[in-house]
């Protein structure tokens, strides 16, 4: 009897974890974080959307000359920035073990989701692309001009080295060494919202997964 309460315990535990983790998130995203008070600058708004993996958000950014000028950097690992057939550019951030291992989720060792999940060193991936599919829908936002410079500016200062060589998912993506340490509670999710606020838009306080972002954009948006 006592052993078969143990293990009820050591199986409910790790669940009981879980949800709490996840309420927790589904909380985060619906309560409105700090964000920096930006001026709106001069020139047109700006409309950037995200888009979803299963367990990712990354940016879509126009590839104005703005843009273009900020991530002048990505030019170093290859990425085609100034080539007149791009019109996004995709940009995110995420656990160097984790996010630049090639292939599908299966192919990501048990070690690399351990470590990402205690601490690892985290890297920048920025990806072009041409004219998106017609019909393609993502959620999109609109950014005062101000906002937008400071939304790129925390973007480029993200960034803390060369390229990785060796890693990439196409011939027109490069990563690079990132600042700030990712794990369980500062994912690639919550780097999403925290450049969200520090252009000055609203967003939630934590978002650690998908979900919490997709609910910050809701209860947050117009």
């Amino acid at each position: 009897m006592r052993a078969a309460r143990l293990l009820r315990r050591v199986l409910l535990w790790p669940l009981a974890a879980l949800l709490l983790y996840l309420a927790a998130a589904a909380l985060g995203g619906l309560v409105p974080g700090r964000m920096a008070n930006v001026a709106p600058g001069e020139g047109p708004p700006v409309e950037i959307g995200l888009i979803a993996g299963r367990i990712h958000y990354d940016f879509i950014l126009p590839a104005t000359e703005e843009t273009r000028a900020a991530l002048a950097f990505a030019r170093e690992g290859g990425v085609p920035v100034a080539a007149p057939g791009v019109r996004h550019f995709v940009v995110g951030w995420g656990s160097a073990g984790f996010y630049t291992t090639a292939g599908t989720y299966a192919d990501v060792a048990a070690s690399t989701v351990l470590k990402a999940a205690t601490g690892d060193a985290s890297v920048l991936r920025v990806e072009v692309y041409g004219p998106l599919p017609e019909g393609f829908d993502y959620p999109r936002l609109t950014l005062t001009a101000g906002q937008y410079s400071a939304l790129l500016a925390f973007i480029a200062e993200t960034r803390a080295g060369p390229p990785i060589h060796g890693a990439g998912f196409s011939q027109t993506d490069a990563f690079f060494a990132a600042h700030g340490r990712f794990h369980l509670f500062r994912t690639c999710n919550t780097w999403i919202t925290d450049a969200l606020r520090a252009a000055g838009h609203p967003a939630g306080a934590w978002t650690p997964t998908p979900y919490a972002v997709t609910l910050s954009l809701w209860w947050n948006g117009p």
